[in-house]
């Protein structure tokens, strides 16, 4: 399964210079976690609920979208498979991606859809190898 076939098309975008608040409040309305930040058309940054969860709502509307956002934005193509997309948000610990073709924002993937697949495709190790399965849990530690 490529992005394509499950990332979100409607993109929620903000701008650098709004103030914070506003991005948590586009987030609270809409039950997102992450809103893609532009300047014009070009993506230059991700701001997530983490970054003002913890925020007094004062602050938030006197700090720019650009002071709290996370600049190092990690993006996937449209025909990046779901397993490459998971291993990329994994290892750069991102939540989400935004999906770009060329320099035009197309979609997102987030963390949340990702595990919503693979509610709906059921996760069955049956197929696995005996060492596998045996090695596909977490030992018990004793505290």
């Amino acid at each position: 399964m490529r992005l394509a076939d499950l990332m979100q098309t409607d993109v929620k975008t903000i701008s650098e210079a709004r103030p914070a608040e506003e991005a948590w409040e586009l987030m609270k309305l809409h039950g997102l976690h992450h809103v893609v930040v532009v300047q014009g058309a070009l993506v230059v940054g991700v701001i997530s609920d983490g970054d003002l969860r913890n925020v007094r709502p004062e602050l938030r509307r006197e700090v720019s979208v650009a002071s709290m956002m996370n600049r190092d934005v990690v993006t996937a193509k449209p025909h990046t498979t779901v397993r490459d997309a998971a291993n990329l948000m994994r290892g750069r610990a991102v939540g989400c991606l935004p999906v770009m073709e060329g320099p035009d924002l197309v979609g997102i993937v987030t963390t949340t859809d990702l595990l919503e697949l693979i509610a709906r495709s059921g996760l069955d190790r049956s197929h696995l190898a005996p060492q596998v399965r045996q090695t596909a849990h977490f030992p018990r530690t004793n505290k």
